[in-house]
C-alpha cells in the first residue's frame, strides 16, 4: 500500500506510454507533455498500449516513487478524454488499480484557473 500522509493530487495520462521508461523518463514526460511539476507531490499514471499494465510516479517528499503494476487477465479501464490528463480522487485510483472502470464527468478549477476533467467510477 502506498503511504499517503496528505491529499494528493492524481492526474491520469491519456496516452498511452512506453513502460521501458522509468523515474526519469516519465518525470520528463510529466514536464513535457503533460505540463506538470514531477517534484510537486502530485501522483502521474500512466498505462501501456495494451492497457494491461500501469506505473504511477509520485515525489514523496525524500524521493521519487515508482508503483509499477501488471494485471494477469483483463486491462486497466481508463477513461476517454481529448485532454491529456485526467484528475482522479484517492478512492477512484484505489478502485483503478482494483479493475473498476473509470469515466469522465465534469471538469474540475486547477490551482492555475484551468478547467481539467474530473473522472467518476462504474463498476
Amino acid at each position: 500500500m502506498i503511504g499517503i500522509h496528505q491529499p494528493v493530487q492524481i492526474w491520469v495520462a491519456a496516452t498511452p506510454v512506453d513502460m521501458r521508461k522509468s523515474f526519469d523518463g516519465l518525470a520528463e514526460h510529466v514536464r513535457a507533455f503533460l505540463g506538470h511539476d514531477p517534484l510537486s507531490g502530485q501522483m502521474f499514471v500512466f498505462a501501456n498500449r495494451s492497457g494491461e499494465r500501469l506505473k504511477i510516479l509520485w515525489w514523496d517528499r525524500n524521493g521519487l516513487v515508482l508503483y509499477y503494476k501488471r494485471l494477469e487477465k483483463g486491462t486497466f479501464r481508463f477513461p476517454a478524454t481529448d485532454q491529456k490528463c485526467l484528475a482522479l480522487d484517492g478512492q477512484q485510483l484505489l478502485q483503478l488499480l482494483a479493475g473498476s472502470q473509470i469515466v469522465q464527468r465534469a471538469a474540475a478549477t486547477t490551482m492555475a484557473g484551468a478547467s481539467t476533467p474530473r473522472a467518476t467510477t462504474v463498476q
